[in-house]
């Protein structure tokens, strides 16, 4: 199979951004990822483009494809259109490090106020019995901290200050089970005006999230949680 991309080109001594042609030849099967390593590979080895694990469960290959968030390692080649060109590009609302990659320095940063969990208590599947040496089985927090979310968050491209989707659902899951932590700071945080109150419910952050986090209802449930200890500190905890 032969696919022609459009890949995002930039580099720091680049005036603007601009766009190389490739083609390449694709195995079945064969994904975006494997499909820019090529380009890496046989045309053109300064493309600049993140990854790691290669199964979908690192969120380092995040770009955009078409104008559509998602993982390169998890998107086939096959299902993508070949009768144009397809257009990938760096995540939007992250500082441009170079071609497809983005620097995920501000991204991370938004966790450090809510404390992102990363083993739920509850919530484990599956009837299994643990293995010899195991107490119990534990459960991941689903979020990969890909940053796909906020590139697809319509209020993140335009409101720079606005905490973000990803943020916002550990909140929501530090809520959910605060493990005897006090949760006035992170209701607090959840409570500022670059919060909860400012997302619009476009739901496009759980539209393209690639780990069933569905951020958007997280962020509702949140909202619930604010307002009401918004009435509790109003009318007092007896109301």
């Amino acid at each position: 199979m032969s696919v022609s991309l459009r890949v995002s080109r930039w580099k720091k001594d680049d005036r603007k951004r601009h766009f190389d042609s490739f083609d390449v030849e694709a195995e079945p099967g064969a994904t975006l990822l494997d499909a820019l390593l090529q380009i890496r590979r046989r045309h053109d080895p300064s493309l600049v483009v993140r990854h790691s694990c290669m199964h979908a469960s690192c969120g380092t290959c995040g770009v955009r494809v078409n104008g559509r968030e998602v993982l390169a390692c998890d998107t086939k080649l096959a299902k993508l259109s070949t009768r144009r060109p397809v257009r990938v590009e760096p995540l939007a609302n992250q500082r441009l490090v170079a071609d497809l990659a983005t620097d995920m320095v501000d991204f991370y940063a938004r966790f450090e106020a809510v404390g992102m969990p990363l083993v739920r208590a509850a919530e484990v599947r599956g009837a299994g019995v643990p293995p010899d040496g195991m107490k119990a089985f534990g459960r991941f927090e689903n979020c990969i901290e890909c940053g796909l979310c906020l590139s697809a968050c319509p209020i993140s491209r335009t409101n720079r200050s606005y905490i973000g989707p990803a943020a916002l659902a550990a909140a929501a899951r530090v809520v959910d089970e605060p493990r005897d932590r006090d949760l006035d700071p992170v209701l607090a945080l959840a409570a500022e005006p670059d919060s909860v109150w400012r997302c619009r419910d476009a739901i496009e952050c759980t539209a393209v999230c690639p780990s069933a986090v569905e951020p958007a209802m997280a962020l509702s449930r949140l909202r619930r949680h604010v307002a009401a200890q918004g009435l509790k500190r109003r009318f007092g905890r007896g109301a």
